[in-house]
């Protein structure tokens, strides 16, 4: 077997097992959407308002997940496994403590954030409902993130995928019991995640305690590792902030636009996310490679693995999007029952399909760069996209748009060209040169 052939058959390895993490919360919420669509148009404008509230907390934190992967990848690719493990447990003791305080904050200020964000009426009484029912959920859904730091470094990622299917029957399961039997509403729809959320947490911290127990690594809180986990983490915080900054403006002009676009905007970003979270398994996927090869100083190696995870990244985006246009046509009555709003479901997922390979290609190369501890570069260039995108979606909504048709194509072709195609320019030119694997090497 050729070198290639061997590193495109360990991408798959942990690609697929690592998307079955990823999608636990992207997932969430499109059982969310899909059940919560059919109570009330409100409900479902009030669902994207809150969610997007859950997801961009738990987005900002995904620096647990990625920095965890590469420190436990790097150590043990140089021989020090003990340590790697060390340093995933502090990155759990992190969790923890971000996902206490952040729920607090969000039980205390949550309605607050949903009025900055646009809703009003009844789409503000719902979209506090869900946030109320679902915040404490989420140091459940955090210590996930950093569980999966160590299992994606020790490359033993199946349980993962486990843990994530048994996690969406649970929810799917309480949130057709809480919603459709008991019909508790849009607040059965959060108290079922948090549940799934939380059943997650228990089922990766348990034997990711295990394997550190294995290696000798100690499960106390240590002062200084928590903290270096903390300081190492902050530029990918800083370019995740940046990142959801933007989407959650994203949902604002959604929002400024009227309740049947903020509604289809919803149903589509909830396919939208489940399909780059297909495509961010495979980044992950050569980040821990990356990182590993990094660690044991094999550049070669490290550099084999841009030419080949970008290209499965571009691939996967065109049959992931040829998937998402035949979703579109087909699915939308599975998100609402009304039929305009089952249009603009149709249009938008088309429309963000075509992007897919794009996207694919730049999320591939993302997960190099984030592998390679390229951490401060990712910083700049995702609040220089944030940035560019910002500007012009203030363009767009000071323009005035024919039909909600011109409102949801014109939304998702920014996100697509705009926020995508920016992000992908300053990957790009970045791993074309060497001073990203020249660091990381010095690294070492």
């Amino acid at each position: 077997m050729t070198k290639s052939a061997t590193i495109r058959r360990s991408i798959i390895s942990l690609a697929i097992p690592t998307f079955g993490q990823l999608i636990a919360e992207p997932a969430f919420i499109l059982i969310d959407t899909a059940v919560v669509g059919h109570v009330s148009d409100a409900s479902l404008a009030g669902l994207s308002i809150g969610s997007t509230i859950i997801l961009t907390t738990v987005g900002l934190c995904v620096f647990l997940a990625y920095n965890t992967t590469s420190q436990v990848a790097g150590l043990i690719g140089a021989g020090k496994k003990r340590e790697g493990i060390e340093a995933g447990v502090d990155g759990m003791w992190l969790a923890l403590i971000i996902g206490v305080v952040v729920s607090l904050l969000l039980f205390f200020f949550g309605g607050e954030l949903c009025a900055l964000m646009g809703a009003r009426g009844q789409v503000l009484v719902q979209a506090e409902l869900y946030l109320q029912a679902i915040v404490f959920g989420l140091p459940g859904m955090l210590l996930v993130y950093a569980a999966n730091g160590i299992f994606r470094g020790l490359q033993k990622v199946r349980i993962t995928l486990i843990a994530a299917v048994t996690g969406a029957v649970v929810n799917t399961v309480l949130e057709i019991l809480f919603v459709v039997v008991f019909r508790w509403g849009i607040i059965g729809s959060g108290t079922a995640t948090l549940i799934a959320q939380w059943f997650m947490g228990i089922m990766l911290t348990v034997p990711a305690l295990i394997w550190a127990r294995k290696y000798g690594a100690s499960w106390k809180p240590r002062v200084e590792g928590i903290v270096s986990s903390a300081g190492d983490g902050f530029p990918l915080f800083i370019r995740t902030l940046a990142l959801r900054a933007s989407m959650v403006m994203t949902v604002v002009l959604a929002a400024n636009m009227g309740e049947r676009v903020l509604a289809s905007y919803q149903a589509v970003n909830s396919t939208w996310n489940f399909a780059l979270n297909m495509l961010d398994a495979i980044g992950i996927a050569g980040q821990a490679l990356v990182a590993t090869s990094i660690g044991a100083r094999k550049r070669d190696e490290a550099r084999r693995m841009v030419k080949e995870v970008s290209r499965a990244g571009f691939l996967a985006g065109i049959a992931i999007g040829i998937g998402m246009i035949l979703l579109g046509l087909v699915a939308a009555p599975l998100f609402s029952p009304t039929p305009a709003i089952q249009m603009l479901i149709t249009t938008g997922m088309i429309v963000q399909a075509i992007f897919l390979p794009l996207s694919g290609w730049m999320w591939a190369l993302d997960g190099i760069l984030i592998g390679a501890e390229d951490y401060r570069f990712l910083a700049y260039s995702c609040t220089l996209t944030a940035l560019v995108y910002m500007l012009t979606l203030w363009g767009a909504a000071r323009m005035q748009w024919p039909d909600d048709f011109w409102r949801i194509t014109v939304l998702w072709s920014l996100i697509s060209v705009v926020f995508i195609g920016v992000r992908a320019l300053c990957n790009g030119l970045r791993v074309r040169g060497d001073t990203w694997i020249d660091q990381a090497i010095a690294k070492v």
